[in-house]
């Protein structure tokens, strides 16, 4: 694969739980170095989506091709980093915010112990998201945004190349909401590719640079600044929605 080659490309993908088509005719490329954020209406097949660009879920029709190769085949796990909705599942792991990191590095050693280099890769992920002084702190006592900072460091310690997030500030306070997106321009100005699902357009509009609006089928995929000007908003919620608010 060369650099010009696309991260993600989905052609003419359809995708149903049953015989009703949650996505429909969605065809997108992703490049590497882009950030690119999914948006719509509850139910509008967001979520789908990212697993059908992740390979977790097989098209109905169409194609889903993940660096090159098909979505579903693709095992080379170390080059993507996700952060789920809420990080829900540490929140009753029991582990320390350093052993959450390291999991980063178990993709490149295997069933070996991790070399010095490993553990200097693991710090300068935790120093890099601002985690490093919360090391050995547990899981369980972190708030949501150092959770989801945690998690950042994890896929940063693996060496991620695709950086995917699901509604990553969904019950974070809005000042961890501000510093955490200072965090993604940060790593994105250092080449990292990011794709995110965010219900908070405000934040849509001014971070990511360029925007897909689905509902079903996509309405909208362009420039953030187009996108503002534009009234694909409205027509895939089929209200008119601020853009400068949450939705």
């Amino acid at each position: 694969m060369s650099d010009a080659d696309p991260v993600v490309e989905l052609a003419d993908v359809g995708f149903g739980y049953t015989s009703a088509r949650v996505v429909e005719d969605i065809s997108l490329r992703v490049g590497p170095g882009e950030y690119v954020a999914v948006v719509g209406p509850n139910g509008s097949g967001k979520s789908t989506l990212m697993q059908l660009m992740l390979g977790l879920l097989r098209p109905d029709s169409g194609t889903a091709r993940l660096f090159g190769e098909p979505a579903h085949a693709f095992d080379d796990g170390a080059r993507i980093g996700y952060v789920a909705q809420h990080a829900s599942a540490s929140k009753e792991m029991p582990i320390t915010v350093r052993e959450v990191v390291r999991m980063g590095r178990y993709p490149h050693v295997g069933f070996g112990r991790l070399s010095a280099a490993d553990h200097r890769i693991v710090d300068q992920a935790l120093d890099t998201v601002g985690m490093y002084d919360f090391a050995d702190r547990r899981v369980t006592q972190l708030s949501g945004g150092q959770r989801q900072r945690a998690f950042i460091a994890r896929a940063l310690a693996s060496d991620a190349d695709l950086l995917v997030l699901d509604e990553p500030t969904v019950g974070v306070d809005a000042e961890s909401v501000d510093a955490f997106y200072g965090l993604l321009e940060s790593l994105h100005a250092d080449g990292i590719t990011v794709l995110l699902i965010e219900h908070d357009l405000r934040a849509v509009t001014e971070h990511a640079a360029r925007v897909v609006c689905l509902n079903r089928e996509i309405y909208f995929d362009g420039p953030t600044d187009e996108f503002v000007e534009s009234d694909a908003l409205a027509r895939a919620f089929g209200t008119a929605m601020p853009v400068g608010g949450d939705a």
